[in-house]
């Protein structure tokens, strides 16, 4: 089969969210090997894409605006290869094409708080997506919950949906070789962002659904009543309306109790996660949550929500609270930070054999299955 990629997200700096999904999911099908692809880019290829070779090709063209709309549809009409299947890994496909198409969905939160975007971002999330997954032969999502959600707002046959479960980067493995390089490395970048002895850490893009002012909230109110030594460091970029998060902080006088790192490279981000006592995510909505399974594959336990897929993702390895009560957050770090070694260890091992089910492998096969039984069904 010759099967075409809109690879844009996955040709991005900085990955997160949608990105590490098309950058991971891109990857691991290039080393499967099965059929020939061509993946369409706006721009050339990163370095770190996998390798142009016979069966992966690089089709790079312009315009870049309204790529999706334009661009794309007019180079699939015109190209002289025809492909079997199309797939986008990243909410939209092209507006018109000859070729049947399957799309990934990763979360409708945007259906579900509207006022949380701006109109232009809105409506581009709802539109395209709309007639993407109406057009689509099929859906791939990546998690039960997010199928659910697709179902209750799209009304598509539940045949139609298949969930891909997202892997992560086992860290673990793939940089520590010694135990003396790893403190090593843990403490300097612990000096780097200013962290000194214990901390709490959360992971992941700056944005309402995140729940951080009801982290931050739950941190303060945690560190009065215990008078603790610890410190809360907030990693990742900046995404829309986070400007309360830093107010807050300064409101509450946290400023020398809250870390802000902005946005943590992968090496680093494995470091940041293994010299945490606790990683925390306690947010109202989320399609997956890999940073859940880092923090387990190093060791590290973890606190977070039992809203959307985050039980899911947990399973019986982490301690969950409800994010919409402060007191319950705190009360849930407060039982991470109070475990005695059997405890600890217990979770550790729990979080390790979570870690189990989930890999890249896994889920590009899932979504090969698809493009290839879709495909072939013609």
């Amino acid at each position: 089969m010759l099967i075409g990629i809109d690879g844009n997200e996955a040709n991005q700096p900085n990955l997160v969210g949608v990105g590490q999904f098309a950058f991971n999911v891109l990857t691991e099908l290039e080393k499967i090997g099965r059929n020939r692809y061509f993946v369409y880019l706006k721009d050339r290829p990163k370095a770190d894409l996998p390798k142009e070779r016979d069966g992966w090709k690089y089709i790079v063209f312009g315009p870049g605006k309204l790529w999706t709309q334009i661009a794309l549809p007019i180079k699939l009409f015109t190209q002289k290869q025809k492909l079997d299947i199309f797939y986008s890994p990243s909410h939209y496909l092209p507006r018109f094409s000859p070729v049947p198409a399957v799309v990934s969905i990763m979360d409708l939160w945007h259906h579900r708080h509207p006022e949380q975007f701006a109109g232009k971002d809105l409506y581009q999330l709802t539109k395209w997506e709309g007639y993407s997954v109406k057009k689509a032969k099929h859906v791939v999502t990546i998690s039960e919950f997010s199928k659910k959600e697709i179902l209750d707002i799209y009304k598509i046959p539940e045949n139609k949906i298949t969930v891909a479960y997202t892997g992560f980067t086992n860290f673990q493995f793939s940089i520590f070789n010694s135990k003396s390089i790893f403190n090593s490395k843990i403490l300097n970048v612990k000096n780097k962002y200013g962290i000194k002895g214990d901390y709490l850490l959360y992971l992941g893009t700056l944005q309402p659904k995140k729940n951080i002012e009801g982290l931050i909230k739950a941190f303060s109110v945690l560190i009065t009543n215990y008078k603790l030594l610890i410190t809360l460091v907030i990693a990742g970029k900046k995404g829309w309306l986070y400007e309360k998060i830093f107010e807050l902080v300064k409101e509450l006088g946290l400023e020398n109790k809250v870390i802000f790192t902005g946005f943590v490279d992968e090496e680093e981000k494995a470091y940041l996660i293994a010299g945490a006592t606790a990683f925390v995510l306690v947010s109202f909505y989320e399609g997956f949550g890999i940073p859940v399974l880092e923090a387990m594959s190093l060791g590290v336990p973890v606190v977070c929500s039992h809203e959307g897929s985050l039980p899911e993702v947990g399973g019986e390895a982490a301690v969950y609270c409800d994010p919409y009560k402060t007191e319950d957050i705190k009360r849930a770090m407060d039982e991470v930070l109070c475990l005695n070694k059997a405890e600890k260890d217990e979770i550790i091992r729990l979080g390790k054999e979570q870690c189990k089910k989930f890999s890249w492998e896994k889920c590009a096969e899932a979504v090969l299955g698809v493009l290839e039984n879709e495909g072939k069904n013609l």
